[in-house]
């Protein structure tokens, strides 16, 4: 945005300076100023940009043609627009915007009378270093392009990965329950009932004693069998293997982070949904109404040991916000846990941040 405001200012600069020093109807000139004004401004939503780079043109063209008396000023207010467009535009909008930039011109250089071999053959090699410039940030563009993909494919086979190793793990755990359920389970089960006959045969309660102790070990081996089988479905970990499994499936990319001492945090599985539904609403909200590709998560450990959060994604379009039915939930989510949550927006971000204890 500073960017914008300066190429703005100038742009702004040259206008006055052409009305001041060169313009013959000073009402007229102020009214396409106005105009001119006007299309930049729009061109900083990136929409339809070669359309207002055409009719800016045509602006500055009528301008030149019927409301000045002298060119240079015009020349170098064409020059900063095709300066401008090179780095806007792509290859081929670019050379169809020349051709038109150099009709217009040479019709006011006509009407002025005002040709120049000098100034055509510099404006030559200012078109020449313009193509250039269009060139290196293409292919710029270009590399960037290749850099998300590959990124976005790195990612993906890094989930997979994961994905991988947590099905491997939870085979074998599979496999270590079903042998202790085969062997110890069993043994437990056939000692429980010789130790049943026993105490029937021979009436000694240290029999029955011995039963209970054999009745609880069987209880604690199921307890563990159990546990084996089931994945692990609380804590920080899941809530981060949930949100990756989200970011596959909702294309956009997530930069997640995670300082020191999270994982450490003991989370009960109540708490993690919580966190979790906190972070899926704020990804919908991104891609809903801020059309952002790219969110930052943060999850960090407070001073009195718990989780922090911060969910931010850019703002293109800064809007008046309210507490829709989304957010409001996401709050009531948060305080019915003893969490906090705020939500506020800047010039650039939307940002969703809280706590909620450990």
């Amino acid at each position: 945005m500073d960017i914008f405001w300066l190429r703005f200012a100038l742009f702004s600069l040259i206008w006055v300076m052409m009305i001041l020093q060169d313009s013959i109807n000073t009402a007229f000139s102020v009214v396409l100023f106005a105009v001119a004004l006007a299309i930049y401004f729009l061109m900083s939503l990136n929409k339809a940009v070669f359309s207002l780079f055409i009719c800016l043109t045509l602006i500055i063209g009528i301008h030149s043609l019927f409301y000045v008396d002298d060119f240079i000023l015009a020349f170098i207010l064409f020059g900063y627009c095709l300066a401008d467009a090179a780095v806007r535009l792509k290859r081929r909008q670019l050379i169809r915007y020349l051709l038109l930039t150099i009709v217009v011109s040479s019709i006011s250089i006509l009407k002025l009378d005002m040709f120049d071999g000098q100034i055509a053959l510099v404006y030559l090699l200012f078109t020449l270093l313009l193509f250039l410039l269009n060139r290196m940030i293409v292919e710029r563009k270009e590399q960037w392009e290749i850099y998300d993909q590959l990124l976005g494919e790195y990612r993906k086979l890094k989930r997979m990965n994961l994905a991988a190793e947590d099905h491997a793990r939870l085979e074998e755990r599979t496999k270590i329950a079903r042998d202790i359920h085969d062997s110890v389970g069993h043994r437990l089960t056939a000692l429980i009932m010789k130790l049943e006959m026993l105490s029937i045969q021979r009436k000694d309660k240290s029999f029955d004693e011995l039963k209970q102790m054999a009745k609880e070990s069987l209880e604690e081996t199921r307890h563990a069998v159990k546990t084996l089988q089931s994945e692990e479905n609380e804590g920080i970990a899941t809530v981060v293997h949930l949100i990756r499994k989200l970011e596959a499936e909702s294309h956009i990319l997530v930069q997640f982070t995670m300082k020191q001492g999270v994982l450490s945090i003991p989370l009960s599985n109540e708490k993690s949904v919580v966190l979790y539904r906190v972070i899926q609403e704020a990804l919908t909200n991104a891609m809903r109404h801020a059309q952002s590709r790219e969110v930052k998560i943060t999850l960090g450990k407070t001073a009195t040991e718990d989780i922090s959060f911060e969910i931010m994604n850019a703002v293109f379009e800064p809007k008046p916000f309210q507490f829709g039915f989304g957010l409001s939930s996401m709050k009531n989510r948060v305080e019915e846990v003893g969490g906090k949550l705020t939500v506020y927006q800047t010039e650039k971000h939307f940002i969703v941040s809280g706590m909620i204890p450990g």
